[in-house]
Protein backbone atom coordinates (compact mmCIF):
# COMPACT_ATOMS: atom_id res chain seq x y z
CA UNK A 1 0.00 0.00 0.00
CA UNK A 2 1.13 3.52 -0.80
CA UNK A 3 0.90 6.21 1.85
CA UNK A 4 0.96 9.99 1.47
CA UNK A 5 1.58 12.05 4.60
CA UNK A 6 0.26 15.59 4.23
CA UNK A 7 0.31 18.87 6.10
CA UNK A 8 -2.20 21.60 5.18
CA UNK A 9 -1.53 25.32 5.28
CA UNK A 10 -3.54 28.25 6.52
CA UNK A 11 -3.56 31.98 5.84
CA UNK A 12 -3.94 32.82 9.54
CA UNK A 13 -0.19 33.22 10.02
CA UNK A 14 3.04 33.64 8.12
CA UNK A 15 3.94 30.30 6.63
CA UNK A 16 6.20 27.93 8.48
CA UNK A 17 9.21 27.23 6.34
CA UNK A 18 11.00 24.59 8.34
CA UNK A 19 10.39 20.91 7.83
CA UNK A 20 7.42 19.22 9.51
CA UNK A 21 9.03 16.93 12.07
CA UNK A 22 5.78 15.12 12.88
CA UNK A 23 5.46 13.92 9.29
CA UNK A 24 9.17 13.20 9.18
CA UNK A 25 9.00 10.86 12.17
CA UNK A 26 5.93 9.04 10.81
CA UNK A 27 7.61 8.62 7.43
CA UNK A 28 10.77 7.33 9.11
CA UNK A 29 8.77 4.74 11.03
CA UNK A 30 6.90 3.61 7.90
CA UNK A 31 10.11 3.32 5.88
CA UNK A 32 11.76 1.30 8.66
CA UNK A 33 8.89 -1.20 8.36
CA UNK A 34 9.09 -1.43 4.57
CA UNK A 35 6.16 0.76 3.54
CA UNK A 36 6.08 3.05 0.49
CA UNK A 37 5.59 6.61 1.74
CA UNK A 38 5.69 10.13 0.26
CA UNK A 39 5.32 13.59 1.80
CA UNK A 40 3.20 16.56 0.72
CA UNK A 41 3.76 19.74 2.74
CA UNK A 42 1.52 22.60 1.63
CA UNK A 43 4.00 25.16 2.96
CA UNK A 44 6.33 24.34 0.06
CA UNK A 45 4.17 22.28 -2.32
CA UNK A 46 1.03 24.35 -2.83
CA UNK A 47 2.53 26.85 -5.25
CA UNK A 48 3.80 23.99 -7.42
CA UNK A 49 1.03 21.42 -7.11
CA UNK A 50 -2.14 21.27 -5.03
CA UNK A 51 -3.03 18.24 -2.95
CA UNK A 52 -5.84 17.42 -5.34
CA UNK A 53 -3.51 17.61 -8.33
CA UNK A 54 -1.05 15.31 -6.55
CA UNK A 55 -3.78 12.77 -5.79
CA UNK A 56 -5.05 12.99 -9.33
CA UNK A 57 -1.55 12.34 -10.67
CA UNK A 58 -0.59 9.55 -8.26
CA UNK A 59 -2.74 6.98 -6.50
CA UNK A 60 -2.38 6.51 -2.74
CA UNK A 61 -4.18 3.96 -0.62
CA UNK A 62 -3.82 5.96 2.56
CA UNK A 63 -3.53 9.70 3.19
CA UNK A 64 -2.41 10.78 6.67
CA UNK A 65 -2.95 14.42 7.61
CA UNK A 66 -1.35 16.21 10.55
CA UNK A 67 -2.73 19.49 11.86
CA UNK A 68 -2.58 21.75 14.93
CA UNK A 69 -5.75 23.45 16.17
CA UNK A 70 -5.78 26.46 13.77
CA UNK A 71 -5.42 24.15 10.76
CA UNK A 72 -8.18 21.69 11.64
CA UNK A 73 -10.65 23.14 9.07
CA UNK A 74 -7.93 22.81 6.44
CA UNK A 75 -7.30 19.21 7.52
CA UNK A 76 -10.98 18.38 7.09
CA UNK A 77 -10.90 19.87 3.58
CA UNK A 78 -7.78 17.87 2.75
CA UNK A 79 -9.45 14.68 4.00
CA UNK A 80 -12.49 15.34 1.79
CA UNK A 81 -10.16 15.75 -1.17
CA UNK A 82 -8.37 12.48 -0.37
CA UNK A 83 -11.68 10.63 -0.08
CA UNK A 84 -12.61 11.78 -3.58
CA UNK A 85 -9.68 9.76 -4.86
CA UNK A 86 -10.49 6.64 -2.87
CA UNK A 87 -7.93 6.98 -0.10
CA UNK A 88 -8.40 5.95 3.52
CA UNK A 89 -7.95 9.10 5.59
CA UNK A 90 -6.12 9.34 8.92
CA UNK A 91 -5.92 12.53 10.97
CA UNK A 92 -3.49 13.16 13.82
CA UNK A 93 -1.87 15.92 15.81
CA UNK A 94 -2.41 17.93 19.00
CA UNK A 95 -6.02 18.95 18.32
CA UNK A 96 -7.04 15.41 17.35
CA UNK A 97 -5.54 14.05 20.55
CA UNK A 98 -7.73 16.36 22.61
CA UNK A 99 -10.90 16.34 20.53
CA UNK A 100 -11.00 13.13 18.46
CA UNK A 101 -14.79 12.77 18.40
CA UNK A 102 -15.24 16.13 16.68
CA UNK A 103 -13.29 14.92 13.66
CA UNK A 104 -14.65 11.38 13.73
CA UNK A 105 -18.11 12.89 13.20
CA UNK A 106 -16.87 14.13 9.81
CA UNK A 107 -17.66 11.51 7.13
CA UNK A 108 -14.44 12.27 5.28
CA UNK A 109 -12.36 11.25 8.33
CA UNK A 110 -11.85 7.48 8.59
CA UNK A 111 -9.40 7.21 11.47
CA UNK A 112 -8.03 9.52 14.15
CA UNK A 113 -4.72 8.90 15.91
CA UNK A 114 -4.28 10.29 19.40
CA UNK A 115 -0.90 10.92 21.00
CA UNK A 116 2.47 9.85 19.61
CA UNK A 117 1.86 7.96 16.39
CA UNK A 118 5.11 6.27 15.29
CA UNK A 119 3.95 2.85 16.50
CA UNK A 120 0.23 3.45 15.98
CA UNK A 121 0.67 4.11 12.24
CA UNK A 122 2.44 0.76 11.79
CA UNK A 123 -0.32 -1.10 13.61
CA UNK A 124 -2.89 0.69 11.43
CA UNK A 125 -1.13 -0.45 8.27
CA UNK A 126 -1.01 -4.03 9.57
CA UNK A 127 -4.72 -3.89 10.40
CA UNK A 128 -5.47 -2.58 6.89
CA UNK A 129 -3.62 -5.57 5.46
CA UNK A 130 -5.71 -7.91 7.62
CA UNK A 131 -8.83 -6.01 6.53
CA UNK A 132 -7.98 -6.71 2.90
CA UNK A 133 -7.54 -10.42 3.69
CA UNK A 134 -10.92 -10.52 5.45
CA UNK A 135 -12.57 -8.81 2.47
CA UNK A 136 -11.30 -11.56 0.16
CA UNK A 137 -13.14 -14.22 2.17
CA UNK A 138 -16.18 -12.40 3.50
CA UNK A 139 -18.68 -10.39 1.45
CA UNK A 140 -18.84 -6.76 2.47
CA UNK A 141 -22.05 -5.68 4.25
CA UNK A 142 -24.43 -3.53 2.22
CA UNK A 143 -23.46 0.12 2.36
CA UNK A 144 -26.05 2.50 3.85
CA UNK A 145 -27.83 4.82 1.45
CA UNK A 146 -25.95 8.08 1.20
CA UNK A 147 -25.62 11.21 -0.85
CA UNK A 148 -23.55 10.13 -3.90
CA UNK A 149 -21.74 13.47 -3.87
CA UNK A 150 -20.83 13.30 -0.17
CA UNK A 151 -17.91 11.31 1.24
CA UNK A 152 -18.84 7.99 2.83
CA UNK A 153 -17.36 7.14 6.23
CA UNK A 154 -15.18 4.05 6.17
CA UNK A 155 -16.29 1.14 8.38
CA UNK A 156 -13.78 -1.38 9.68
CA UNK A 157 -14.07 -5.05 10.61
CA UNK A 158 -13.33 -5.70 14.29
CA UNK A 159 -11.68 -9.04 13.39
CA UNK A 160 -8.85 -7.08 11.77
CA UNK A 161 -7.79 -6.04 15.26
CA UNK A 162 -8.83 -2.40 15.25
CA UNK A 163 -10.03 -2.51 18.83
CA UNK A 164 -6.58 -3.41 20.14
CA UNK A 165 -4.71 -0.48 18.58
CA UNK A 166 -3.99 1.92 21.43
CA UNK A 167 -4.52 5.60 20.73
CA UNK A 168 -6.90 4.99 17.81
CA UNK A 169 -10.44 6.19 17.09
CA UNK A 170 -12.39 4.34 14.36
CA UNK A 171 -15.86 3.17 13.21
CA UNK A 172 -17.08 -0.41 13.47
CA UNK A 173 -19.31 -2.15 10.92
CA UNK A 174 -22.40 -0.60 12.51
CA UNK A 175 -20.97 2.87 12.01
CA UNK A 176 -20.45 3.39 15.73
CA UNK A 177 -17.43 5.51 16.65
CA UNK A 178 -14.99 3.64 18.88
CA UNK A 179 -12.30 5.36 20.96
CA UNK A 180 -9.68 2.83 22.03
CA UNK A 181 -7.61 3.21 25.17
CA UNK A 182 -4.84 5.81 25.06
CA UNK A 183 -1.35 4.76 24.04
CA UNK A 184 1.26 5.24 26.77
CA UNK A 185 4.15 7.52 25.92
CA UNK A 186 7.23 5.77 24.53
CA UNK A 187 9.86 5.43 27.23
CA UNK A 188 12.83 4.65 24.99
CA UNK A 189 12.71 7.32 22.30
CA UNK A 190 16.11 6.18 21.02
CA UNK A 191 14.20 3.21 19.60
CA UNK A 192 12.11 5.43 17.34
CA UNK A 193 13.60 5.58 13.81
CA UNK A 194 15.11 8.87 12.68
CA UNK A 195 12.79 11.22 10.78
CA UNK A 196 12.87 10.75 7.00
CA UNK A 197 14.80 14.00 6.45
CA UNK A 198 15.77 12.90 2.95
CA UNK A 199 12.14 12.91 1.74
CA UNK A 200 11.73 16.66 2.23
CA UNK A 201 12.34 19.02 -0.69
CA UNK A 202 14.83 20.89 1.46
CA UNK A 203 15.69 23.47 -1.19
CA UNK A 204 12.16 24.88 -0.82
CA UNK A 205 12.42 25.43 2.92
CA UNK A 206 13.73 28.96 3.06
CA UNK A 207 14.60 29.30 6.74
CA UNK A 208 14.31 27.70 10.13
CA UNK A 209 11.38 29.76 11.36
CA UNK A 210 9.87 32.88 9.75
CA UNK A 211 8.60 34.06 13.13
CA UNK A 212 12.19 34.56 14.18
CA UNK A 213 14.00 34.82 10.82
CA UNK A 214 16.44 32.27 9.54
CA UNK A 215 20.17 32.78 9.82
CA UNK A 216 20.50 32.44 6.06
CA UNK A 217 17.60 32.62 3.61
CA UNK A 218 19.35 30.22 1.23
CA UNK A 219 20.38 27.68 3.84
CA UNK A 220 19.73 23.96 3.79
CA UNK A 221 17.98 24.27 7.15
CA UNK A 222 17.01 21.08 8.96
CA UNK A 223 15.46 20.66 12.38
CA UNK A 224 16.16 18.10 15.07
CA UNK A 225 14.34 16.97 18.22
CA UNK A 226 16.66 15.87 21.03
CA UNK A 227 13.95 15.39 23.68
CA UNK A 228 10.19 15.19 23.99
CA UNK A 229 7.75 16.76 26.40
CA UNK A 230 7.89 19.27 29.24
CA UNK A 231 6.93 18.72 32.90
CA UNK A 232 6.02 22.34 33.61
CA UNK A 233 2.41 23.54 33.76
CA UNK A 234 2.27 26.90 32.00
CA UNK A 235 -1.42 27.78 31.74
CA UNK A 236 -1.28 28.77 28.05
CA UNK A 237 0.50 25.62 26.86
CA UNK A 238 -1.08 22.41 25.60
CA UNK A 239 1.05 19.26 25.40
CA UNK A 240 -1.44 16.56 24.40
CA UNK A 241 0.91 14.56 22.17
CA UNK A 242 4.24 14.57 24.02
CA UNK A 243 2.73 14.81 27.50
CA UNK A 244 3.76 16.33 30.82
CA UNK A 245 6.87 14.19 31.14
CA UNK A 246 10.31 14.93 29.70
CA UNK A 247 12.16 12.21 27.82
CA UNK A 248 15.62 12.87 26.46
CA UNK A 249 17.37 10.97 23.70
CA UNK A 250 20.85 9.70 24.47
CA UNK A 251 23.69 11.95 23.39
CA UNK A 252 25.05 9.23 21.05
CA UNK A 253 21.65 8.87 19.37
CA UNK A 254 21.36 12.63 18.80
CA UNK A 255 24.90 12.91 17.45
CA UNK A 256 24.24 10.09 14.96
CA UNK A 257 21.29 12.00 13.50
CA UNK A 258 23.20 15.30 13.59
CA UNK A 259 26.05 13.70 11.62
CA UNK A 260 23.59 12.40 9.03
CA UNK A 261 22.16 15.89 8.57
CA UNK A 262 25.55 17.58 8.24
CA UNK A 263 27.73 15.00 6.48
CA UNK A 264 25.21 13.20 4.27
CA UNK A 265 22.39 15.71 3.67
CA UNK A 266 24.54 18.85 3.60
CA UNK A 267 22.80 20.82 6.33
CA UNK A 268 24.06 24.38 6.67
CA UNK A 269 21.73 25.31 9.55
CA UNK A 270 20.07 23.25 12.25
CA UNK A 271 17.22 24.21 14.54
CA UNK A 272 16.65 22.41 17.84
CA UNK A 273 12.86 22.22 18.22
CA UNK A 274 12.56 20.64 21.69
CA UNK A 275 9.96 22.11 24.01
CA UNK A 276 12.71 22.40 26.63
CA UNK A 277 16.02 20.94 25.50
CA UNK A 278 17.95 22.06 28.61
CA UNK A 279 15.76 20.44 31.28
CA UNK A 280 18.69 18.14 32.06
CA UNK A 281 21.44 20.73 32.16
CA UNK A 282 24.26 18.19 32.40
CA UNK A 283 22.92 16.31 29.38
CA UNK A 284 22.74 19.59 27.43
CA UNK A 285 26.37 20.26 28.26
CA UNK A 286 27.35 16.71 27.28
CA UNK A 287 25.62 17.17 23.94
CA UNK A 288 27.57 20.37 23.31
CA UNK A 289 30.85 18.66 24.16
CA UNK A 290 29.93 15.77 21.84
CA UNK A 291 29.22 18.18 18.96
CA UNK A 292 32.65 19.72 19.45
CA UNK A 293 34.37 16.33 19.63
CA UNK A 294 32.59 15.12 16.48
CA UNK A 295 33.63 18.29 14.58
CA UNK A 296 30.01 19.20 13.95
CA UNK A 297 30.30 22.66 15.47
CA UNK A 298 31.04 24.40 12.15
CA UNK A 299 27.34 24.30 11.21
CA UNK A 300 25.37 27.01 13.06
CA UNK A 301 22.36 25.99 15.09
CA UNK A 302 19.66 27.72 17.12
CA UNK A 303 17.11 26.82 19.77
CA UNK A 304 13.87 27.60 17.96
CA UNK A 305 11.69 27.34 21.08
CA UNK A 306 12.35 29.05 24.38
CA UNK A 307 14.95 27.64 26.76
CA UNK A 308 14.02 27.38 30.41
CA UNK A 309 15.74 30.39 31.99
CA UNK A 310 15.95 28.91 35.50
CA UNK A 311 17.92 25.87 34.34
CA UNK A 312 20.91 27.63 32.80
CA UNK A 313 24.33 28.81 33.88
CA UNK A 314 27.28 30.62 32.34
CA UNK A 315 29.08 27.38 31.44
CA UNK A 316 26.11 26.07 29.44
CA UNK A 317 26.02 29.13 27.19
CA UNK A 318 29.80 29.11 26.73
CA UNK A 319 29.63 25.45 25.68
CA UNK A 320 26.72 26.16 23.34
CA UNK A 321 28.75 28.88 21.65
CA UNK A 322 31.76 26.56 21.25
CA UNK A 323 29.45 23.85 19.88
CA UNK A 324 28.27 26.12 17.06
CA UNK A 325 25.12 27.61 18.55
CA UNK A 326 24.41 31.05 17.16
CA UNK A 327 21.12 32.05 18.76
CA UNK A 328 19.12 31.09 21.85
CA UNK A 329 15.45 31.69 22.50
CA UNK A 330 13.84 32.34 25.88
CA UNK A 331 10.20 32.09 26.94
CA UNK A 332 10.06 35.39 28.85
CA UNK A 333 6.25 35.68 28.49
CA UNK A 334 5.67 38.58 30.92
CA UNK A 335 7.49 41.31 32.78
CA UNK A 336 5.37 41.11 35.92
CA UNK A 337 6.40 38.62 38.62
CA UNK A 338 2.83 38.34 39.91
CA UNK A 339 1.60 37.37 36.42
CA UNK A 340 4.40 34.82 36.04
CA UNK A 341 3.68 33.22 39.41
CA UNK A 342 -0.11 33.33 39.70
CA UNK A 343 -1.47 33.51 36.14
CA UNK A 344 1.06 31.99 33.75
CA UNK A 345 2.57 29.68 36.40
CA UNK A 346 5.86 29.71 34.57
CA UNK A 347 8.07 28.72 37.49
CA UNK A 348 10.48 31.58 36.89
CA UNK A 349 11.01 35.19 37.93
CA UNK A 350 11.96 38.31 36.03
CA UNK A 351 15.38 38.31 37.72
CA UNK A 352 15.99 34.75 36.45
CA UNK A 353 15.22 36.00 32.93
CA UNK A 354 17.66 38.88 33.34
CA UNK A 355 20.42 36.51 34.49
CA UNK A 356 19.91 34.09 31.60
CA UNK A 357 20.10 36.92 29.06
CA UNK A 358 23.22 38.25 30.76
CA UNK A 359 24.97 34.87 30.54
CA UNK A 360 23.90 34.33 26.91
CA UNK A 361 25.11 37.74 25.80
CA UNK A 362 28.39 37.26 27.66
CA UNK A 363 28.88 34.12 25.55
CA UNK A 364 28.30 36.29 22.46
CA UNK A 365 25.14 34.44 21.47
CA UNK A 366 22.28 36.14 19.69
CA UNK A 367 19.17 36.24 21.85
CA UNK A 368 15.48 35.95 21.13
CA UNK A 369 12.60 36.61 23.52
CA UNK A 370 8.98 35.45 23.40
CA UNK A 371 6.38 37.68 25.08
CA UNK A 372 2.62 37.10 25.50
CA UNK A 373 -0.04 39.80 25.71
CA UNK A 374 -3.61 39.49 27.00
CA UNK A 375 -3.54 36.51 29.38
CA UNK A 376 -6.56 36.20 31.70
CA UNK A 377 -5.78 38.44 34.68
CA UNK A 378 -3.55 40.71 32.59
CA UNK A 379 -3.77 44.46 33.12
CA UNK A 380 -2.53 47.44 31.15
CA UNK A 381 0.09 47.91 33.85
CA UNK A 382 1.40 44.33 33.54
CA UNK A 383 1.60 44.68 29.74
CA UNK A 384 3.55 47.91 30.24
CA UNK A 385 5.99 46.01 32.46
CA UNK A 386 6.40 43.43 29.69
CA UNK A 387 7.25 46.12 27.15
CA UNK A 388 9.76 47.73 29.51
CA UNK A 389 11.40 44.37 30.18
CA UNK A 390 11.71 43.71 26.44
CA UNK A 391 13.42 47.07 26.02
CA UNK A 392 15.72 46.38 28.97
CA UNK A 393 16.70 42.89 27.77
CA UNK A 394 17.07 44.13 24.19
CA UNK A 395 17.16 40.71 22.49
CA UNK A 396 18.23 40.53 18.86
CA UNK A 397 14.68 39.37 18.09
CA UNK A 398 11.55 39.98 20.12
CA UNK A 399 8.40 38.06 19.29
CA UNK A 400 5.23 39.55 20.78
CA UNK A 401 2.25 37.18 20.71
CA UNK A 402 -1.45 37.33 21.49
CA UNK A 403 -2.69 34.87 24.12
CA UNK A 404 -4.66 32.12 22.36
CA UNK A 405 -6.95 29.73 24.28
CA UNK A 406 -6.08 26.29 22.94
CA UNK A 407 -8.13 23.28 24.08
CA UNK A 408 -6.46 21.30 26.80
CA UNK A 409 -4.85 24.30 28.45
CA UNK A 410 -5.67 25.71 31.86
CA UNK A 411 -6.37 29.02 30.12
CA UNK A 412 -9.04 27.32 27.98
CA UNK A 413 -10.71 25.91 31.09
CA UNK A 414 -10.59 29.30 32.81
CA UNK A 415 -12.24 31.04 29.89
CA UNK A 416 -14.79 28.25 29.46
CA UNK A 417 -15.72 28.53 33.13
CA UNK A 418 -16.36 32.24 32.67
CA UNK A 419 -18.34 31.69 29.48
CA UNK A 420 -15.81 33.18 27.08
CA UNK A 421 -15.14 30.15 24.84
CA UNK A 422 -17.42 27.43 23.48
CA UNK A 423 -15.91 24.61 21.40
CA UNK A 424 -19.09 24.11 19.38
CA UNK A 425 -18.98 27.74 18.26
CA UNK A 426 -15.22 28.18 17.95
CA UNK A 427 -13.64 29.13 14.64
CA UNK A 428 -10.48 27.10 15.12
CA UNK A 429 -8.72 28.82 12.22
CA UNK A 430 -8.57 32.04 14.23
CA UNK A 431 -6.62 30.57 17.15
CA UNK A 432 -3.20 31.72 16.03
CA UNK A 433 -0.72 33.24 18.48
CA UNK A 434 0.79 35.08 15.50
CA UNK A 435 -2.48 36.88 14.83
CA UNK A 436 -2.75 40.66 15.34
CA UNK A 437 -6.20 40.46 16.94
CA UNK A 438 -6.96 39.66 20.57
CA UNK A 439 -8.89 36.40 20.91
CA UNK A 440 -10.90 37.25 24.01
CA UNK A 441 -11.63 39.85 26.68
CA UNK A 442 -11.40 38.93 30.35
CA UNK A 443 -12.42 40.87 33.44
CA UNK A 444 -11.78 44.57 33.09
CA UNK A 445 -9.34 44.16 30.19
CA UNK A 446 -10.94 44.67 26.76
CA UNK A 447 -9.63 43.44 23.41
CA UNK A 448 -8.89 46.95 22.17
CA UNK A 449 -6.46 47.60 25.03
CA UNK A 450 -4.62 44.32 24.42
CA UNK A 451 -4.28 45.09 20.70
CA UNK A 452 -3.16 48.66 21.41
CA UNK A 453 -0.41 47.52 23.80
CA UNK A 454 0.63 44.76 21.36
CA UNK A 455 1.11 47.29 18.55
CA UNK A 456 2.80 49.66 21.00
CA UNK A 457 5.26 46.93 21.97
CA UNK A 458 6.33 46.49 18.35
CA UNK A 459 6.67 50.23 17.78
CA UNK A 460 8.65 50.93 20.95
CA UNK A 461 10.93 47.93 20.41
CA UNK A 462 11.55 48.04 16.67
CA UNK A 463 11.34 51.77 15.89
CA UNK A 464 14.29 52.77 18.05
CA UNK A 465 17.04 54.42 15.95
CA UNK A 466 19.64 51.79 16.85
CA UNK A 467 17.22 48.97 16.01
CA UNK A 468 16.25 50.57 12.68
CA UNK A 469 19.92 50.92 11.76
CA UNK A 470 20.55 47.28 12.61
CA UNK A 471 17.61 46.11 10.46
CA UNK A 472 18.59 48.39 7.57
CA UNK A 473 22.11 46.95 7.58
CA UNK A 474 20.84 43.42 6.88
CA UNK A 475 20.87 42.34 3.24
CA UNK A 476 17.81 40.21 3.87
CA UNK A 477 15.76 43.33 4.68
CA UNK A 478 16.20 44.66 1.16
CA UNK A 479 15.79 41.30 -0.56
CA UNK A 480 12.38 40.92 1.10
CA UNK A 481 11.47 44.59 1.39
CA UNK A 482 7.80 44.29 0.21
CA UNK A 483 7.16 41.57 2.79
CA UNK A 484 8.76 43.54 5.63
CA UNK A 485 6.92 46.71 4.64
CA UNK A 486 3.56 44.97 4.69
CA UNK A 487 4.33 43.24 7.98
CA UNK A 488 5.41 46.53 9.55
CA UNK A 489 2.14 48.18 8.50
CA UNK A 490 0.22 45.66 10.57
CA UNK A 491 2.52 44.97 13.50
CA UNK A 492 3.99 48.43 14.06
CA UNK A 493 1.30 50.79 12.87
CA UNK A 494 -1.81 48.71 13.47
CA UNK A 495 -3.40 48.63 10.06
CA UNK A 496 -3.49 46.28 7.10
CA UNK A 497 -2.95 42.56 7.14
CA UNK A 498 0.27 40.63 7.33
CA UNK A 499 1.33 38.80 4.21
CA UNK A 500 0.35 35.14 4.14
CA UNK A 501 3.77 33.73 3.34
CA UNK A 502 7.27 34.69 4.34
CA UNK A 503 8.78 33.39 1.14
Amino acid sequence: MRILLASPESNVWNSRKHIHMGLGYLAGSLLAHGYDVDLWDAAVEEEYESLEARLRRERYDVVGISAPTPLIPNAWEAAATAKKYGAITILGGPHLTLMPHESMEKPQVDLVVRGEAEYTIIEIMQALEREQEIARHQPAPPAPAADPDAPSPRLFHPEAGWGSILGLSWRDLDGKIQHNLDRPLVDDIDAIPFPAHHLFKIERYTNLNPLTDGLDMNARAYTIVTSRGCPFKCTYCSKPVTGDTWRGRSVDNVIAEWEWLVKDLGATEIGVTDDIWNLDRNRAKELCRALIKANLNHVPWVTIHGMKVNNTDAELFQLMKQAGCKRVGFGVENGDDWMLRHVIKKGQTVDMVRQAFKWAKAAKLQTMGFFIFGMPGETEESMEKTIRLALELDPDLAHFMMAAPFPGTEMWETLKKHGDVFSDQMDWSQLAIQDDKAHFAFGDLDKETVERKWHEAHRRFYLRPRRIARIAARRDTWRRFPYYLKTAASMLLGFGEREKAAA
